[in-house]
């Protein structure tokens, strides 16, 4: 099955695996979507990820994180940029998301970050989503 935004499609996975109350839920792994879990469990918002070999793609393992109240620690997520409208922010663009709700994940040249590591660095990059 072909997928027109694989980000998007991850994404949901975890926001529908959460709204269900799973423990975990496995994806189809890419380099992309292992650096988004990674930053994902530097910030804690899942208790992390691994990978698993299969065939004929390599399957992501993400262990979603609960409140002790098991209640979804992201409770919402938005994608900002997509294939039909990418949306980008140079380094002065980047220091103004500090303001919102939640962290931004930038997909840089240097990596996928949130936006205080953007901002910290002076870089920018594409808007990929916002998680909180």
């Amino acid at each position: 099955m072909s997928v027109t935004d694989p980000i998007a499609d991850f994404l949901t996975r975890i926001r529908n695996a959460m709204r269900a109350g799973h423990k975990r839920v496995t994806v189809p792994s890419t380099r992309m979507r292992k650096e988004i879990a990674r930053v994902l469990a530097e910030n804690h918002y899942i208790r992390g990820f691994a990978e698993v070999q299969a065939s004929p793609q390599n399957q992501l393992v993400i262990r979603l994180r609960y409140t002790p109240q098991q209640e979804p620690v992201i409770t919402n997520v938005q994608r900002e940029s997509r294939p039909g409208l990418r949306k980008y922010r140079d380094a002065a663009g980047v220091k103004d998301l500090g303001r919102r709700l939640g962290t931004t994940i930038i997909s840089t040249s240097r990596g996928v970050m949130t936006d205080r590591e953007a901002k910290d660095l002076g870089i920018g990059g594409e808007l990929l989503f916002r998680v909180w």
